[in-house]
């Protein structure tokens, strides 16, 4: 069956966000979710399509890669080829090989969570353990309890579009939360407008004086499927009193409402207080898994 990879076009993405989704399982490996392209859909679909590599079987796609940055390329695997020996041989090929268009020469990173055919082949050709994570996964079976702030949902976009207000708080939390960011009203609107949006939400909580403390955008594969929290901040201005804990368990109710069988995250294993904050709000840790990277 032959093999194809390809850089997709600005018309191949919502198939590309189709895939990842239906690859989502309950008690699969936290990997490249549908969520991710949401979120790097701020960057326009145009250079997301750019950084985007899809292979396939026969017509159909079977992975999908996400150039995330210099060197580091995210993968998303199909269940169907979770243990195909072969496939795993083509795709460990165009890893390697910087002709094919994938990573770079020199330094680089797979992150490669699924695919256990892939993982064992990187291994057995001597990449090396890099970045280690941390996944993190709440059953949605049961009722969410109250999260204690007052949250707002910024959009999704209506006819006359989100409320300005509720953008801004949302840029500025973010902005406050994440060193360096560049996070703006612009961008927020560019990933709003892309598909992935129609099953996701930003959410901005506030304390009791009403100033905005904590934000989250919760992204859905599907119902039954499990949803993404990507990403989730506190303002550095207002931590230290629970916020987080509240701001992931408004994430969790969030994700249940729209019928996800979990809420699931990855966060650095070193990020010890991120951990702690998910665990907290009743997230179950998963065994930390490590990227992968290319020998010299």
């Amino acid at each position: 069956m032959p093999v194809s990879l390809q850089t997709p076009s600005v018309v191949d993405l919502d198939e590309t966000v189709a895939a990842l989704a239906s690859w989502q399982r309950p008690g699969g490996a936290v990997q490249l979710h549908p969520g991710d392209l949401g979120w790097n859909w701020k960057v326009g679909e145009s250079q997301l399509a750019a950084d985007l590599r899809v292979w396939r079987r026969d017509g159909v796609v079977v992975a999908a890669g996400l150039v995330d940055g210099p060197g580091l390329v995210r993968l998303g695997i199909s269940p169907s080829v979770d243990e195909d020996a072969s496939f795993a041989s083509r795709l460990l090929a165009d890893l390697t090989d910087p002709a094919r268009g994938v990573l770079p020469p020199g330094d680089a990173c797979v992150e490669a969570r699924a695919g256990s055919a892939l993982r064992a082949l990187l291994t057995d050709d001597g990449w090396l353990d890099d970045e280690s994570w941390t996944p993190l996964s709440r059953d949605l079976t049961d009722p969410v309890e109250d999260c204690g702030l007052r949250v707002e949902v910024v959009g999704p976009l209506g006819a006359n579009g989100a409320v300005p207000e509720r953008v801004a708080e949302r840029v500025e939390v973010h902005r406050a939360s994440f060193e360096n960011s560049t996070f703006t009203a612009d961008a927020w609107q560019t990933m709003a407008a892309g598909s992935p949006y129609r099953q996701a939400r930003c959410l901005v909580g506030h304390d009791e004086d009403g100033k905005p403390v904590a934000a989250v955008t919760v992204w859905s594969a599907g119902s039954g499927r499990p949803g993404l929290i990507e990403p989730l901040g506190v303002h550095r201005e207002h931590r230290g009193h629970g916020h987080g804990r509240a701001i992931t368990v408004a994430a969790a109710a969030a994700l249940q409402e729209m019928g996800a069988s979990s809420a699931t995250v990855c966060t650095p294993t070193s990020n010890v207080a991120g951990v702690a904050a998910y665990a907290s709000a009743g997230f179950r840790t998963l065994p930390a898994v490590t990227d992968f990277r290319r020998p010299a």
